[in-house]
């Protein structure tokens, strides 16, 4: 396991608090399940623990059957379980995410104005700003999960 590096909140609060806000505001047009579901779903990829055992239990308290968070990191073959606009989202939220590796195409574009307006679109794009912001923190100082999950508020 790897120790703690530094706590950032404590040793940048300014930045930390800002950062928080701007977790607080984006994203704030989504509806909370589709937003927690994001959340998860870039801290999979991004390989954040602690933000990955905030947002399950998130999800939890929300209600959503224990079967479909676990697929969360199998969307695509599991479909069942997701709206077509949370796949469209989920979608657009990847190719985001994957920058500067990946581009998202117009068809990804494409795809998720099918189901979310042009406000949600551009919300849903700052909340993959703020959740990778945070992984990258997080992981970068092993920011460790802790006993019980973190409750956001």
């Amino acid at each position: 396991m790897s120790a703690p590096r530094l706590d950032y909140h404590a040793l940048a609060p300014k930045a930390a608090k800002a950062g928080v806000q701007f977790s607080h505001a984006a994203g704030s047009s989504l509806d909370k399940r589709l937003r927690a579901i994001i959340d998860l779903r870039i801290s999979q990829i991004n390989g954040c623990a602690f933000c990955i055992d905030m947002h399950w239990a998130d999800l939890a308290r929300q209600g959503m059957d224990p079967r479909h968070v676990n697929a969360v990191a199998g969307w695509r073959e599991a479909t069942r379980f997701f709206s077509e606009a949370e796949l469209a989202a989920l979608n657009w939220a990847e190719a985001v995410n994957a920058l500067p590796q990946r581009t998202p195409t117009d068809a990804d574009f494409q795809a998720v104005k099918r189901h979310l307006s042009d406000e949600q679109v551009a919300d849903l794009t700052f909340a993959v700003g703020a959740i990778r912001s945070w992984n990258m923190l997080n992981a970068s100082f092993h920011t460790q999960v802790p006993e019980t999950p973190y409750l956001a508020d």
